[in-house]
């Protein structure tokens, strides 16, 4: 709300909310936004061109699907939907119906992360070779999803969101634990691999007693170390690597033994502004609907997020095979 407020291409009309006391507490004794429990006052009201729905992910498809119809543009959290088959149908309602369609991938929107989109985009790390991601902490562990689709979407999003054109997951495998015995996953591991070969790691765990969010993208030319609880510098850049000269002369242990160099250059830090994400969200919100443009984070992105979250959870219930991208629809 208080994001949404901020913007200004944006005019906020209503807070919709079960508990009409709490709403009214976040907008405090002076607002002229109006308050309502009922979802229907704020589809019904013609001056209401668009909504953001922030609720549990298995009510996405009825709240986004009455949102499309009545004619609004959506602003939906993450996950789009809980399943692949619903999320294809608000994709396409919305691309029938000329609505604008986003999801809500905040941590795409850090400034850190469109530095690192840019460097990737425009090959300043050279061939993307690996992607490793830790996001752990100490819970909080939810009563309606395990750990992957809690935590994972975040490293997932990212990752469709920086990877260069024509790069893309093929295949996904996870293990996962439940020591708690909840039911469902409460640490597990993501090997994703690419078109290209390369392979991604996600590690997501709710039972480390320290918060780590660590991501490193190794190029051909550069590697890039993003910590995000090291505000000082949130992304280094190593020019640091190994390099393989090719020569098609030499057989493979000719090549590996004799043309294997380190290269040890500098570490840079850059300069990142501080801009809360979200913020950046609602300004991309307004600016995809006033230009009729998909959103960074449209529909479609939605959907390769999810395809690789029920990929994940394909290959946990299956005890950690490969399952292609896209198999377990």
């Amino acid at each position: 709300m208080r994001n949404a407020q901020a913007t200004p291409a944006l005019r906020v009309e209503w807070l919709c909310d079960l508990d009409a006391e709490r709403a009214r507490s976040v907008l405090g004794a002076y607002s002229t936004v109006r308050v309502s429990t009922s979802y229907q006052d704020v589809l019904d009201d013609p001056a209401v061109h668009a909504v953001a729905i922030a609720t549990p992910a298995a009510t996405h498809f009825e709240l986004v699907a009455a949102a499309l119809e009545a004619g609004k543009h959506v602003l939906v959290e993450k996950p789009i939907t809980s399943n692949h088959a619903d999320a294809v149908k608000l994709v396409e309602l919305a691309e029938r119906s000329g609505l604008t369609l986003m999801c809500d991938h905040t941590f795409c929107y850090m400034p850190v992360v469109r530095h690192i989109r840019d460097m990737i985009h425009a090959g300043e790390i050279g061939d993307v070779r690996f992607v490793d991601s830790v996001r752990i902490n100490l819970g909080l562990v939810q009563p309606d999803v395990d750990v992957l689709w809690d935590l994972a979407p975040h490293d997932l999003s990212i990752l469709d969101f920086i990877l260069p054109p024509g790069v893309h997951p093929v295949s996904v495998s996870a293990h996962g634990a439940d020591p708690l015995g909840t039911g469902r996953a409460c640490l597990a591991y993501l090997v994703l691999r690419l078109n290209t070969g390369a392979i991604a790691h996600v590690h997501v765990n709710w039972l480390s007693p320290t918060k780590v969010r660590t991501t490193l993208i190794g190029g051909s030319r550069r590697t890039l170390v993003w910590d995000d609880t090291n505000p000082a510098a949130r992304l280094q850049v190593h020019d640091k690597g190994i390099d393989l000269a090719e020569d098609a002369a030499l057989t493979h242990e000719a090549r590996r033994e004799k043309l294997i160099s380190y290269r040890v250059g500098d570490v840079v830090a850059p300069a990142l502004p501080e801009r809360e994400a979200l913020r950046a969200v609602m300004a991309e919100f307004a600016d995809a609907i006033n230009t009729s443009r998909p959103a960074l984070t449209d529909g479609r992105a939605g959907l390769r997020v999810l395809e690789l979250l029920e990929a994940a959870s394909r290959s946990l219930e299956l005890g950690g095979v490969t399952v292609a991208v896209g198999e377990n629809r």
